[in-house]
């Protein structure tokens, strides 16, 4: 019985010592996050691209659609047109505004012609001439009134015909002193400011005019064609979608244990299953500042009570061998420098791993 106890004993003294050592080996390797390497971080998600839902900024009948699904567009390449004869119209007589407007400016500006002045001036003589006959007539009138040779309304209406002329002169040498002068500065202002008005206006209908055309804000691929040539566009109702494919993101989940490592700016390598010999440069873009549980569609029952924070990982795709929901693994150098505050966003041309 002694010995037995012995023996009882010391196997449970090896028992604890292998209980105490797988526990400390445990410790060593699961008390990081995942169990990873302590250089490198690994995460795992799906590649995720930003669309685009293009519309006209304008009401009309679309004419022409240039593009069909999976076309590979550039930036600032035409699309689609609409209709554009009421615009073209509408432009037309905003044109012919203005150039009425100008005229009549410049008429302004210019002020009197030598030919009317001549003519003010000629009108003013004329005007004197009147009234020194009209005073010869309304003299020798009254001299004949004295003798009883004419009667007293020949005198009165001798009389008006001179107060007519006075007046007549009066106005003519106003109308000379305004052709001399000429326009008012409160004329030419108001003049200005219609011009700058009828501008405006054609300005806004050039404006209306170009919104006819449907241009490619970013390289991509069109990936829906929603209406078709004929169909009425407005500004609420989108024409196609256009995937950007130039960089891409995957979206990963971080554990928690690991979120004062990761910084905006630090390069990462991505590889797929679908190309496993190929890496891609990319670099974090965002890490979310809130948790959050990781999606159930990705992990297995007991990871899915686990509280993570969202990480993208933008990746430069020039070959389009990156597609919408592909499984992706993201590998994170944690020994490399991290970007201080202030540093420039990489971007395709400057995300190389060392």
């Amino acid at each position: 019985m002694p010995k037995r106890r012995m023996k009882l004993k010391k196997g449970l003294r090896l028992a604890v010592v292998l209980l105490l050592a797988l526990g400390a080996g445990s410790w060593w390797y699961f008390g990081r996050p995942d169990g990873q390497d302590a250089r490198h971080l690994q995460l795992y998600g799906n590649v995720d691209i930003r669309e685009i839902d293009l519309v006209f900024n304008n009401s009309e009948h679309i004419d022409e659609l240039l593009v069909q699904e999976g076309d590979r567009v550039l930036k600032g390449q035409l699309l689609a047109t609409l209709h554009r004869e009421r615009i073209q119209a509408e432009v037309a007589a905003a044109e012919a505004r203005v150039a009425a407007r100008k005229a009549a400016l410049a008429r302004l500006e210019t002020g009197s012609r030598p030919e009317e002045v001549r003519q003010a001036r000629a009108n003013v003589a004329a005007a004197r001439a009147r009234l020194s006959d009209a005073q010869v007539t309304y003299d020798r009138i009254r001299v004949l009134l004295k003798d009883q040779v004419v009667p007293q309304q020949t005198v009165d209406d001798a009389k008006a015909n001179l107060n007519t002329t006075r007046a007549d002169l009066d106005v003519a040498q106003e109308a000379l002193a305004l052709a001399v002068q000429g326009p008012r500065l409160e004329d030419i202002e108001e003049a200005r400011a219609l011009l700058k008005a009828e501008e405006a206006q054609l300005q806004l209908a050039r404006e209306v005019l170009k919104d006819t055309e449907l241009f490619a804000p970013v390289a991509g691929i069109i990936r829906n064609r929603i209406l078709e040539p004929g169909d009425m566009v407005s500004p609420q109702k989108p024409v196609l979608t256009l995937a950007m494919i130039n960089p891409v993101w995957v979206r990963s989940y971080a554990p928690e244990g690991y979120l004062g490592k990761l910084v905006p700016g630090m390069l990462a390598d991505v590889s797929t299953d679908s190309y496993p010999d190929k890496t891609y440069p990319g670099w974090i873009g965002y890490v979310s500042p809130t948790a959050e549980f990781t999606p159930k569609n990705v992990e297995t029952p007991e990871l899915r009570t686990r509280l993570v924070y969202q990480v993208r990982v933008y990746v430069c795709n020039p070959q389009d061998e990156l597609r919408l929901g592909m499984p992706a693994t993201v590998t994170i150098p944690l020994d490399q420098p991290k970007p201080q505050p202030g540093h420039t966003v990489p971007d395709c041309a400057t995300a190389v791993m060392d």
